[in-house]
């Protein structure tokens, strides 16, 4: 499969690096998202979604997430202002015409913010997902309370609001492999950065938005790749090593993101990294 990223020559680090963005949201969907299903199966079991569900997903990307939802038998709408790339792929797992199985015509797939979402006559939400996980790079928070702000009048009173976040960095073996990236982005210190997850990062985003918390819960969910190479694309997918990228190259990146990653290959030469994901939900005034 073509590189998520284009390899720069050594004497261009320090550059914005060259993103093929169309390989790297198909090596999200087909690598990297799918660690996170365990995640997304809780919260569903715990909440009971299924046919009487309407759902809201925040930053929906590629769609697993609604996919699952959708599999239960909720009506579904997923938003995303950011990812153009991984929204089309979304629109092909999910859309009537497309050659997704489970295409539902009650489905919707926008590319903006929830107020555009927001359609005349439209039935209220009784469930909203933001399922990227925050508190993994300083700042990673910002913007989700206006998304939350925009997306609470289109629900019912007191509908749950899911909220989703990285668990103590002890218990998530892929934290030291995140630190290569602030490592490395040192020069752009400006740029966002690896930060260990905080006990109430949840906590505080759901009380900015208005929001009241009523429960939450942990959530095994390992990194497990087919070889290391599989790995770098997929953790490479996730955009969190573009600024190391500028500032050092591509070529310096996967060598020690390669290197960071071989205490976690095991013999069958697959790469496995027991992680903890913590989830909030809160509901609605």
């Amino acid at each position: 499969m073509t590189p998520t990223l284009v390899r720069q020559h050594p004497s261009h680090a320090g550059a914005a690096p060259h993103v093929d963005l169309r390989a790297r949201a198909r090596d999200w969907s087909e690598i990297q998202e799918r660690m996170l299903v365990p995640l997304y199966e809780a919260v569903y079991e715990r909440l009971d979604v299924g046919a009487g569900t309407r759902l809201l997903g925040l930053g929906c990307g590629s769609g697993l997430a609604l996919l699952m939802a959708a599999s239960r038998g909720a009506a579904v709408t997923g938003v995303d202002a950011r990812a153009p790339e991984r929204l089309a792929l979304a629109r092909e797992r999910l859309l009537p015409g497309t050659e997704s199985t489970r295409a539902r015509a009650d489905t919707r797939i926008v590319e903006g913010s929830p107020r555009d979402a927001d359609g005349a006559g439209a039935a209220a939400y009784t469930l909203v997902t933001a399922f990227e996980p925050i508190g993994c790079l300083a700042g990673d928070s910002e913007g989700l309370g206006e998304l939350l702000a925009e997306a609470t009048p289109l629900a019912e009173r007191g509908t749950p609001v899911v909220l989703a976040g990285w668990g103590p960095p002890e218990r998530c073996a892929t934290s030291s492999v995140l630190r290569v990236a602030t490592r490395l982005a040192d020069p752009l210190r400006s740029a966002r950065s690896w930060r260990p997850a905080l006990r109430d990062d949840l906590e505080e985003v759901a009380q900015r938005a208005g929001l009241r918390p009523d429960g939450s819960g942990r959530v095994a969910c390992p990194f497990g790749y087919a070889d290391l190479a599989s790995a770098v694309r997929g953790l490479l997918s996730t955009g969190l090593f573009d600024a190391a990228v500028t500032a050092t190259g591509q070529e310096q990146v996967d060598k020690e993101l390669t290197e960071a990653l071989h205490p976690y290959r095991r013999g069958d030469g697959t790469v496995w990294m027991p992680n903890v994901f913590r989830y909030l939900i809160a509901r609605t005034p």
